[in-house]
């Protein structure tokens, strides 16, 4: 999972993927596009380390609070 939202503390809109980088925000960004962009870049750039370096994706350690309902 990956979002992005606005830190009044920072100013700034901050980008996380928790699965990938448990320790917090990895990425921030003016707007949001800006800083959504910067975190899926950072996010391929980790899986493609880390499968390069022959190690495991970690498991998905977080999920959306809803479903989605195909319509």
């Amino acid at each position: 999972m990956k979002f992005v939202r606005w830190e009044d503390e920072d100013g700034l809109y901050v980008g996380y993927c928790p699965d990938l980088f448990p320790f917090g925000g990895v990425c921030h960004g003016d707007t949001e596009p800006e800083a959504y962009q910067k975190l899926c870049e950072l996010v391929a750039e980790e899986v493609e380390d880390l499968q390069a370096s022959g190690t495991e994706l970690p498991p998905p350690s977080t999920r959306p609070m809803r479903e989605a309902i195909p319509a």
